[in-house]
C-alpha cells in the first residue's frame, strides 16, 4: 500500500510502499479516506515541537475512513462501517490512569513510549490498523463527507476541556486564545454546550469580530493588550455576569501572564481548564485559590466517550462541523498539503489529506 513516510527528522515526508499492517485480536483495519493535518504539523516533522516518536513512521493523528477488516473479538462494527479513527490511545491494563499516546503524534510521555510500539504508525496511509475501541461508527455518510467528519478531532479538544469542568447550559465562559483553529472550535462548543455567553479573547479583532458574525450574538471579543491588569479588566467588562469557566488554549509562544490575566476573572468557585501548549511556568495566588475554593484543571486531549458524544452533537444540529473551508490533497501532495497547513491556521479552516 501507499502510505507517506517521515524517515528522519528535519527530512521531507516520502510517498512510497510500505508493506500492509497486520490484524490481530483487538483491532480493526480502516481504509482512510480522510485524516486532518495539523497547523503545527511542520514544527513535529523538524523536531521543535521535541515530540515523542521515532522515524522512520507513517504520521497522522486520526481520520475517517470504513472499516476493511475486523479482529475476532469486534462485536458491533462490521465490514465497511464508516469510522472515525481516534489517535487518543489509552493503556488496556491500568484502569485508574493509563498511559495515553497520539497515534500517529507523540508518546505523550516516556510511559507512552512502550505503548507506542503497539500503534507506531498513523493514518497517512491508505490503510491504518487501530484498536478496535478507537474506531466508532460513524453511521451512513456521503464519501465527500469525509473531508469534513475528519476535522472533527479539532472540536473534540476543547469539548474534553469543557466535559472535564463540568460546562452546564447558561453559564459564562471565557475561551482564552479564540482566534485559533482549536480556540475558535472551542467557541463554537461552548455554545453547542447551551453557554449563554462566550467571551472570546485574541489580539486581532478582525479575528475576533468574524467569529461573532460567524457565531452569534452570544461570542462576546475581547481584544487584549497583552497586559495582564488591562486585559483582565477588559474580560470582565465584557462579561454578561460572573465567569463560571475559563479555558486556556493559548500556544507555546503564549506567555503566563497571558494565561494569568484570564484565568484570575473567573468567579469564586469557579473552574479553569488549562490546555494550550504555554511552556511558562505559571505562579498563581495561593491565597486567592484557597479562599475562592478555584479549581484548576490541566486537561489533555478528551475522555474515551467524548467522540461519540461529539458526533452525536454534530448530528442533532447543535454542532456544525460542515461550514468550515477545507482543503483537500492526494496523498503524493503531502508535503504541500503540511505547507499549507501552516499557512491556513486560521478559525474555521482545515488542510486534509485523501490517502484513497
Amino acid at each position: 500500500m501507499k502510505a507517506a513516510v517521515l524517515e528522519a527528522l528535519g527530512t521531507p515526508l516520502v510517498v512510497k510502499d510500505v508493506p500492509e499492517p497486520v490484524l490481530g485480536t483487538g483491532e480493526v483495519l480502516v481504509d482512510m479516506h480522510a485524516a486532518r493535518v495539523l497547523a503545527y504539523a511542520a514544527d513535529v516533522f523538524s523536531g521543535q515541537r521535541q515530540y515523542l516518536f521515532t522515524p522512520p513512521v507513517i504520521p497522522g493523528p486520526g481520520g475517517v475512513g470504513r472499516v476493511a477488516a475486523l479482529g475476532p473479538d469486534a462485536t458491533e462494527l462490521t465490514i465497511g462501517d464508516w469510522v472515525i479513527c481516534d489517535p487518543t490511545v489509552r493503556a488496556r491494563d491500568a484502569h485508574g490512569a493509563p498511559t495515553v499516546i497520539l497515534q500517529g503524534l507523540t508518546a505523550g510521555d516516556a510511559r507512552g513510549r512502550v505503548l507506542q510500539t503497539y500503534v507506531p504508525d498513523g493514518s497517512w496511509a491508505e490503510r491504518v490498523r487501530v484498536p478496535t475501541e478507537n474506531a466508532i461508527r460513524l453511521g451512513a455518510i456521503d464519501e465527500s463527507e469525509a473531508p469534513a467528519w475528519a476535522t472533527l478531532g479539532t472540536y473534540l479538544v476543547p469539548y474534553g476541556g469543557f466535559a472535564a469542568a463540568g460546562l452546564r447550559a447558561g453559564e459564562v465562559v471565557v475561551v482564552n486564545g479564540a482566534t485559533g483553529s482549536f480556540g475558535s472550535a472551542a467557541v463554537a462548543v461552548a455554545l453547542s454546550m447551551g453557554a449563554a455567553c462566550v467571551l472570546a479573547t485574541g489580539r486581532d479583532p478582525r479575528k475576533l469580530e468574524a467569529l461573532a458574525r460567524r457565531l452569534g450574538p452570544r461570542v462576546r471579543p475581547v481584544v487584549m493588550a497583552v497586559d495582564e491588569e488591562q486585559d483582565r479588566r477588559r474580560i470582565l467588562d465584557a462579561a454578561a455576569g460572573p465567569i463560571d469557566c475559563v479555558l486556556d488554549l493559548l500556544p507555546p509562544a503564549a506567555t503566563a501572564a497571558q494565561v494569568r490575566a484570564a484565568l484570575m476573572t473567573v468567579r469564586a468557585e469557579g473552574r479553569v481548564v488549562l490546555m494550550g501548549g504555554v511552556r511558562e511556568e505559571l505562579p498563581l495566588p495561593y491565597g486567592w485559590l484557597m479562599r475562592n475554593g478555584i479549581s484548576v484543571l490541566g486537561q489533555w486531549m478528551y475522555r474515551r466517550d467524548a467522540v461519540a458524544r461529539v458526533v452525536a452533537m454534530v448530528r442533532a444540529g447543535l454542532l456544525d462541523i460542515h461550514t468550515s473551508k477545507i482543503t483537500c490533497f492526494d496523498l503524493v501532495a503531502v508535503n504541500a498539503a503540511v505547507a499549507h497547513a501552516a499557512a491556513h491556521a486560521g478559525p474555521f479552516e482545515a488542510t486534509v489529506l485523501r490517502p484513497r
